[in-house]
């Protein structure tokens, strides 16, 4: 744990010097558990995936934990709202006080239990409080702490959090001026420096006082114009108030720029950024005006004043709009969440115009004293800090653009070879035996399908611009491990050393049992430290450093994990390949999805509700997923989980494309006349079909059957108009869909039939590393996908999990490659 020792700077404070920490670029500790002291502040808890994101230069937004412990919203919006600062290229940090311990990015599970047990609301006022009772006392029952705006603003300030996305803000009352009615977030603005990013302020208070309050404090206003010339400050429900903004802003990098010179001017007071609710959920402002005056007035008359005064107000907007404020309150939020993300993707550019980051590789603690400039309360230069810390030494991670990246697990293999038993009636046995020991030949190599995938791409790639993302823990498979990567050439700059400071950070392993002829009999594999480790901001940045053409995801990864994966390659322009590993994993690139109702208002015309659903997958022609290369039981698995989980309805944009496919009745004979009565009859050409417009090109490995390739064609693919391609056009888009021509399927044989085989570990993986490479180098899949076979053949003869001879295809693939153009 790094110390820290400040001499002769009695006005320094911990978010000073964390200030000068990200201006300096000093390494920042990067291995805190979810109970473990931020080491800038003693009280303060910093989740590790926001911590990294801090120290890398990732976009960070901070929630606020009010919205949930005393809310009406929905009761996934937790998870919710943090999938659309991921889908934006933000990582969330909900704010709170858990447990007595003020936290800055708090889990949904945290957050549910606050809910559960009763957390009080926490303003600026209440944080020492509460944190007295569990941080610096340790009472067992220390009570939980929903933070409004000003207590967020605090702890995002404490982190180091620039943005901030929240619902509205609070404001002056009407009739502020008598009874001094005002909300501490406009006091919070005044003084701590976090943009806040806001539909305005709640429409039943007084904005003309509230922006004149807001002046005084020198808290600097301003409204997104939106293509507008004249732009009010918007109240909440509705986009228009009456009281002009007093700043516009154009677009998301002004705002960006603002608050970057904000902070390098040195002026500590807040910014609100106003964002009006989207135009579809507003309701006019004369029909609120109406709906306002008559809810405060009814409070007036009935007494209600005070912390009672907006509940009851709120009560009765709902019930004067018929419900109609609830959804609109859901999208104004959803749409803030969003906004404020995009503007701290902004600024992390502007900030560092290179995302690339110091990453762990293998990590040493020194001890290293600084001295720094100090500064007071008010920015200005003051006595020298001495700082002496344990800071970590870190390979950097290598900024160089590459071809393939490849996010995946790799793990030491052990190949355990049956070696045959005793002499029976039947000759010698060639099946081990159970509950016993057996004779064995037993082999160690580097495996796990991300490295599978990586060194095969690597070994066929003639520029080698192939490079591996993966965990491994500091232990002796670990270091194996990472000798033999340096070994065989392949980059290592973005393989991460977990240190005992993690739990579960075993390097993960393999065991495979063979009979005989080398057939799997089973199979042990601890790939724990890839379900228990989540670094997102870790992620983003290795995408981001890495440039790829194209990124390789393996299903290892937790399904949260491979959504981040998804949106950092799309994010930075790069295309996906999904390997699916095996039955049961294969299934979380199809999580549970959340559902949500909205009710829409139209002029005119009465509103209506209807239910959509937050999809985490988008569809063709901008799918997530562009190519996967599942085995057939892997293809199943992935169809039922997608059918169960609800992606497969007819009221999402995923029957749009299947409906364009213009596949009609009959089908089938076309499938058998492609790939087979039994292919067709195990339901393999239907259920990729399905899956097409997720993930447009899927190939099904048939083992001995070869591979049937199923992709969607664009309405000017020229295989459309091919007299020789039309066999496997097994269908034309008979409607209007602006991108949907057809579905091609195309079964390509098995090109050796193997006999001498020395193992069957990593044939899928070379499969995948070698038609990626070739894609990456511009080949057309259907031209790439037989020297995959040949690969694949090669590592089969193989005790490698990548045979060697792998690198003999180079010309054949650039062959493949030209043969594409």
């Amino acid at each position: 744990m790094p110390t820290v020792r400040l001499s002769r700077v009695p006005a320094l404070t911990p978010k000073h010097l964390l200030r000068l920490r990200l201006r300096l670029r000093t390494p920042h500790p990067r291995h805190y558990s979810s109970t473990t002291p931020h080491p800038l502040h003693p009280l303060l808890k910093i989740s590790p995936e926001v911590t990294d994101a801090l120290a890398t230069n990732t976009p960070v937004i901070a929630l606020e934990s009010t919205i949930y412990t005393h809310g009406a919203l929905a009761p996934d919006l937790p998870a919710h709202l943090e999938s659309i600062a991921r889908a934006h290229g933000a990582v969330p940090a909900v704010c709170g006080i858990l447990a007595g311990v003020p936290t800055v990015g708090l889990t949904p599970a945290e957050i549910d239990r606050m809910v559960a047990e009763g957390a009080k609301k926490a303003s600026r006022r209440d944080l020492a409080y509460l944190a007295a009772k569990g941080a610096v006392l340790g009472e067992a029952a220390a009570p939980h702490g929903g933070t409004t705006i000003s207590g967020t603003m605090v702890l995002a300030r404490l982190a180091g959090i620039r943005v901030f996305g929240t619902g509205g803000l609070g404001g002056v009352h009407r009739g502020g001026e008598r009874t001094m009615d005002v909300s501490a977030d406009l006091t919070e603005l005044g003084r701590t420096r976090v943009a806040v990013v806001s539909s305005g302020c709640k429409g039943f208070l007084d904005i003309g006082r509230t922006l004149e309050f807001l002046e005084t404090q020198g808290a600097f206003v301003a409204t997104f114009a939106e293509g507008r010339e004249k732009v009010d400050f918007p109240a909440f429900w509705a986009r228009e108030s009456g009281v002009p903004s007093p700043s516009v802003l154009r677009d998301e990098r002004e705002a960006a720029a603002v608050i970057l010179a904000q902070e390098r001017l040195g002026v500590e007071s807040g910014l609100l950024f106003a964002n009006p609710i989207p135009e579809e959920f507003a309701i006019p402002r004369a029909e609120m005006e109406k709906v306002l005056e008559t809810a405060v007035r009814e409070a007036d008359e009935k007494g209600f004043s005070g912390s009672a005064n907006t509940p009851y107000i709120l009560k009765r907007i709902r019930e004067l709009t018929d419900g109609r404020s609830v959804p609109a309150n859901l999208a104004l939020v959803e749409s803030n969440v969003a906004r404020a993300a995009k503007v701290a993707v902004e600024l992390a550019k502007l900030m560092d115009s290179s995302t690339v980051t110091p990453t762990v590789v293998k990590t040493t603690v020194t001890t290293k004293t600084t001295s720094w400039p100090g500064v007071d309360m008010a920015g200005q230069p003051s006595s020298t800090v001495q700082v002496q810390s344990q800071v970590e030494t870190d390979a950097k991670q290598d900024s160089h653009p590459v071809d393939v990246l490849v996010a995946g697990a790799v793990a030491l293999d052990l190949n355990c070879d049956y070696a045959g038993g005793v002499t029976s009636g039947h000759g010698k046995t060639v099946s081990p035996a159970l509950h016993t020991s057996n004779p064995a030949t037993i082999n160690q190599s580097v495996g796990g399908v991300g490295h599978n995938i990586a060194l095969a791409a690597h070994r066929v790639s003639e520029d080698g611009k192939v490079r591996l993302c993966s965990m491994v823990g500091d232990d002796i498979a670990g270091s194996t491990i990472l000798s033999a990567l340096q070994t065989s050439g392949l980059d290592t700059s973005s393989i991460r050393q977990l240190g005992h400071e993690y739990p579960s950070t075993r390097t993960a392993q393999y065991v495979a049992v063979n009979d005989a002829h080398k057939n799997l009999v089973m199979a042990m594999a601890d790939m724990a430290i890839f379900s228990a480790h989540s670094f997102p901001a870790y992620w983003n940045s290795a995408v981001a450093a890495s440039k790829p053409k194209w990124l390789a995801v393996d299903a290892n990864w937790a399904e949260h994990d491979i959504q981040t994966w998804i949106h950092a390659a799309r994010n930075h322009g790069a295309k996906v390949a999904f390997e699916p590993v095996s039955v049961e994993k294969s299934q979380r690139l199809f999580p549970a999805l959340h559902h949500k109702k909205h009710t829409h208002t139209h002029s005119h015309s009465h509103s209506h509700t209807h239910t959509s659903i937050t999809d985490r997958l988008s569809v063709f022609p901008r799918a997530s997923v562009d190519l996967c290369t599942p085995n057939q039981h892997e293809l199943l698995a992935m169809y039922e989980a997608a059918k169960r989980h609800g992606y497969l309805e007819h009221d999402l944009p995923w029957f749009e494309v299947i409906d364009a496919f213009g596949i009609m009745r009959g089908a089938r004979e076309r499938f058998v006349s492609i790939a087979s009565a039994d292919v067709a009859d195990a339901g393999i050409p239907v259920q990729a079909v399905n899956l097409l417009p997720y993930i447009p090109t899927i190939i099904t490995k048939l083992g001995a059957n070869g591979a049937l390739l199923t992709t969607v064609l664009g309405r000017d693919d020229p295989r459309l108009r091919d007299p020789e391609e039309a066999r496997y056009v097994v269908s034309r888009s008979m409607n209007d869909h602006p991108h949907v021509g057809g579905v091609y399927m195309r079964l390509f044989p098995a090109v050796e039939r193997v006999k001498d085989v020395v193992s069957v570990n990593g044939i899928g993986d070379t499969f995948m590393g070698v038609l990626v490479a070739g894609l990456a180098m511009g080949g057309k899949v259907e031209r790439l996908i037989d020297v995959a076979q040949r690969a694949a053949v090669l590592t089969l003869r193989s005790k490698e999990a990548v045979s060697e001879e792998v690198r003999t295809l180079k010309g054949a693939l650039r062959k493949a490659v030209e043969e594409s153009r």
